[in-house]
């Protein structure tokens, strides 16, 4: 080697930093690799990390607001793979360790790696416990289909996919604990009835007691929602998909899926296996290191540290700090001497703390309790020598901020007792807050301190989303929100400041939606420029607002709309979806996915005359063809002789259908009719964001109308029905049924309805899956059916404007709007050539 470096004349310093190996890749394992990387580990260790799971890491406890399409599952990772990258972490994503040889010191992977460690961190975490229930698997091993434990995202994902399929109704979920009501919970959100069988005498009775526990029950009835407590599944019915549970003692109920949350379980295969000391969990000392072994820790779900085996959130969370604290040196006399957990969430919708007892143990233990079982509140507090040992709170949280210091800190308590339930001259809400010590943790997801957010605010940041921003207080399951805004309230005395710019239509001019409509129109404002020079702070141009305008205006004015082409992205200027190697997709229109022979041999010819490197289907039905060059867009137009299809623009897009009537054995409606009816009038409008349509002939959905912006179905009886709000992309979210009508043409008219109301009233880049759940569907249909607010003469007439005012924009190719239109000015990129399948 010492020569070959001396005939190169270079080489490359060794790399003299201890290998760091972390087994898991969850919230654990990453939090470890955050607390080592903030004490300068990186200086001192080549970190790799395994996980099971082929993606970063995510907020596990965030599936729940998954699961009922509150967030998407993109939203939930706490750290992209671009993170590791940033870091020098080497990540081996979708690979499980099966092995440690600990005298080699080498880590062995299914992927047939040897991996050699310095230091070693096993948090493999925990997974779902699968009670012995016959028929839950299939002979060949496999869940039964319709059968989903709930820890993963691909568990969720599947879960929203099979709750989504029309023909399942009902669901059974067993476990009453805090998982299986949040599942419970978020399956409602897909129109699943839902029935919850816990084995307990009572739902959640690990956090709480009867009492507690039936109220919570009330309150979980109420829902909707059937809980069946004392009774355990034995065996799920239906040899080739689930088709019901059978009960002990109870009768069999029917259902279509089988969510399984009835606890978890520590994943110990690989200590085990490795001759690791393993009891409930792999065994720690307080410095989280395994005994015997100088140079492996544990962290985690997977761990149990004097007889503890935890499964919240915030030990890991202290675990991982005294970890990293030795591992890096920091403070080597750094001990993890157990944790008191304390729990504060919101289950199915619900108020939920939970600390400590949950009832007296010893005769001298004091027991306050206060039950409101009509309303849903139950509190109860256990003190013992005049300290707080338990505590819980079910539908009236506000005082927890104090109750859980108390409980923490051993605070001296008021000796009237009942002032901890109620402000009755003790601490209120807000003096709890002004009690916090300052290391007390308000966001447990995310370890943020009361400290780190006062220190935020005295440095000049007195919004709470700013706040939120730079701590990422709150930004994890989203129940400390309240929380973090008193103590940011408290932190600025009262003078917090509310960011306005997050109400403005576009950052660039500080008006509301409705205000800046109604200077627009008063001030007969139709270019993006002139709404600046009117509108804007200084007359000032703002980059970021311009698309957002132009939008606006064209929705408004219509054909009195002025156009100024630097307002427009530059897929609008060239009406092309441009590709990351600076080509553009072109996308024929074919409305209703209806083509003919003619127009294939067209769109083949054309191919292979500009050397199309790509044709594609898309998921709309439509034909793609993909690298196109910017100066090759008009010639391929003119070769076409198809307009545009619309897939690159904040505007209607495409209708979706299914066969219908005319040749499906089950369609009860002409869909591909009416589909290209609806595309044939609405397309081209602009609109907040992409608007995509689908219209099924018969409730089998195959043009999956449930999941499109505005969709309709064909029913029984001649009929249709119309839904909104729906996705299937980055969010997945049913939509909601506006109305069922007896004709295509009042379809047509309440879906274009729909979408002026949607394109007058959503935030610039709103998708219709936030817009209707935010202002509501029963008001949706109060104005848009009903005609509640006198409002639909005036939204038909202004979607009339804007269809009567379309012009075919691929007419430009044969004449530019401006010399440079179709003029290439991006370097490209070389991809990679698309193998041929």
């Amino acid at each position: 080697m010492t020569a070959l470096a001396s005939r190169s004349g270079r080489s490359t310093p060794a790399d003299t930093r201890r290998r760091l190996v972390v087994i898991g890749n969850g919230m654990a394992g990453a939090r470890a690799v955050e607390e080592i990387l903030a004490r300068g580990g990186a200086v001192q260790h080549r970190i790799t990390m395994f996980g099971d799971e082929p993606y970063g890491n995510y907020n596990r406890i965030m599936l729940s607001h998954v699961l009922s399409g509150e967030e998407d599952a993109g939203g939930i990772f706490l750290n992209s793979l671009d993170w590791y990258r940033e870091n020098d972490i080497t990540l081996h994503a979708g690979v499980r360790v099966e092995k440690i040889d600990r005298f080699a010191k080498l880590v062995f992977s299914d992927d047939g790696r040897a991996t050699p460690y310095d230091v070693l961190i096993i948090a493999t975490g925990s997974r779902s416990f699968m009670p012995a229930v016959e028929g839950l698997y299939t002979p060949g091993g496999r869940l039964l289909p319709g059968v989903f434990a709930f820890r993963t995202i691909d568990d969720t994902r599947g879960m929203v996919s099979y709750a989504q399929e029309d023909h399942h109704r009902r669901a059974v979920v067993i476990g009453g604990g805090l998982l299986g009501l949040e599942a419970a919970r978020g399956l409602q959100s897909h129109g699943i009835g839902v029935d919850v069988v816990h084995s307990g005498g009572h739902l959640m009775n690990a956090q709480m007691g009867p009492d507690g526990g039936a109220v919570l029950r009330r309150s979980v009835e109420a829902l909707g929602i059937r809980v069946h407590t004392s009774s355990r599944t034995t065996a799920i019915l239906g040899g080739d998909k689930v088709r019901g549970v059978q009960l002990r003692d109870a009768p069999d109920i029917a259902c279509d899926m089988v969510v399984v949350a009835a606890g978890i379980r520590p994943n110990v295969e690989v200590a085990v296996t490795s001759g690791l000391p393993v009891e409930r969990a792999i065994v720690v000392d307080d410095h989280m290191r395994v005994p015997d072994e100088d140079e492996i820790y544990a962290v985690g779900e997977c761990v149990q540290h004097r007889g503890e085996v935890y499964g919240l959130v915030a030990p890991l969370w202290e675990q991982a700090a005294v970890l990293a604290d030795h591992v890096t040196g920091a403070n080597p006399k750094a001990t993890y001497l157990g944790s008191r957990t304390a729990t504060k969430l919101k289950v199915a919708g619900v108020d939920v703390a939970s600390m400590g007892l949950q009832a007296p143990e010893r005769d001298t233990d004091e027991h306050v309790v206060f039950s409101e079982p009509s309303r849903g509140v139950f509190k109860s507090i256990v003190i013992r020598d005049s300290k707080i040992v338990g505590a819980t709170l079910l539908g009236d949280s506000r005082k927890v901020a104090y109750l859980t210091q108390a409980f923490d800190r051993g605070l001296p308590l008021p000796e009237e007792r009942v002032s901890l339930l109620f402000d009755l001259g003790g601490p209120g809400e807000e003096d709890g807050v002004a009690e916090l010590d300052g290391d007390a943790q308000v966001c447990n997801c995310n370890g943020v301190s009361k400290q780190a957010i006062t220190d935020t605010v005295k440095g000049g940041c007195t919004t709470l989303s700013g706040v939120m921003d730079a701590t990422r207080a709150g930004k994890g399951c989203g129940s400390c929100k309240l929380l973090v805004r008193q103590v940011v309230e408290w932190a600025a005395d009262g003078a917090v400041d509310e960011d306005p710019a997050a109400a403005y239509y576009v950052p660039g001019v500080p008006l509301e939606k409705a205000a800046l409509m109604a200077a627009i129109r008063e001030q007969g404002l139709r270019s993006v420029s002139a709404v600046f020079a009117a509108l804007a702070p200084g007359g000032a141009e703002d980059a970021k607002s311009k698309m957002g305008l132009a939008s606006l205006l064209k929705m408004m004015w219509a054909g009195e709309y002025i156009d100024e082409r630097d307002a427009r992205f530059v897929n609008d200027r060239v009406h092309a979806n441009i590709q990351r190697d600076g080509t553009f997709s072109v996308v024929p229109q074919m409305k209703g996915g209806v083509t003919s022979p003619e127009q294939l041999r067209r769109i083949a010819d054309v191919a292979d005359k500009y050397n199309i490197p790509m044709v594609k289907l898309t998921g709309g039905q439509r034909i793609d063809l993909l690298g196109v060059p910017k100066e090759d867009l008009p010639k391929v137009w003119a070769d076409l002789e198809m307009p545009s299809g619309y897939a690159y623009g904040k505007s209607f897009r495409t209708v979706k259908t299914c066969v219908g009537q005319e040749f499906c054995r089950f369609g009860t409606g002409d869909s591909t009719k009416l589909g290209i009816e609806i595309e044939s009038r609405f397309q081209g409008i602009e609109s907040p964001a992409k608007l995509k349509l689908a219209v099924s002939g018969c409730p089998r959905n195959c043009a999956e109308s449930l999941v499109k912006d505005v969709g309709v179905v064909a029913v029984d009886g001649g009929r249709w029905e119309i839904y909104v709000g729906g996705a299937a992309g980055a969010h997945i979210r049913k939509g909601d049924l506006l109305a069922t009508v007896d004709d295509p043409e009042t379809v047509t008219l309440l879906a274009g309805r729909f979408m002026q109301y949607y394109r007058e009233r959503a935030n610039w880049l709103e998708r219709t899956y936030a817009f209707v759940p935010r202002v509501g569907i029963e008001h949706l249909r109060a104005v848009i059916v009903d005609d509640a607010e006198g409002l639909a003469a005036q939204l038909d007439a202004a979607m009339q404007e804007s269809v009567d005012a379309y012009v075919d924009p691929w007419n430009e190719g044969n004449d530019p709007f401006t010399p440079g239109q179709f003029r290439t000015s991006l370097p490209l990129e070389v991809l990679p050539q698309v193998p041929v399948r």
